[in-house]
């Protein structure tokens, strides 16, 4: 049963990774109309400027903690991802060994 969890961690992570990768596209286009909005807002904005400057920092702000959360979670899914596959290969590499041992047992027992 354990195998089957790592099993479907493991597919879980692999089926939510192209999301992952669209929002962050997705932010990425995001940003740049944001810079755009930004930049004419405060060419615009004429005795203003400071007003205009205080939104630029405020979206800055927002939008860097909203991708630096995409990231952490991305980062986060692939850690996951990683120790699901290291706990495969031990299962597998146990597996392995068992066999070794058998055949050892095996071919110990034949000779006598």
């Amino acid at each position: 049963m354990k195998d089957q969890n790592l099993k479907d961690e493991v597919m879980k992570i692999l089926e939510e990774a192209p999301n992952a990768r669209k929002a962050l596209l997705e932010n990425y286009d995001n940003l740049l109309k944001l810079a755009d909005y930004c930049q004419n807002n405060y060419i615009k904005s004429g005795d203003s400027s400071m007003k205009a400057l205080e939104e630029t920092k405020n979206f800055t702000t927002q939008s860097l903690a909203s991708i630096a959360y995409q990231i952490s979670t991305l980062a986060n899914s692939v850690l996951s991802l990683f120790d699901a596959q290291t706990n495969q290969l031990r299962h597998m590499e146990s597996s392995i060994n068992l066999i070794g041992q058998v055949r050892d047992a095996i071919f110990k027992h034949d000779k006598l």
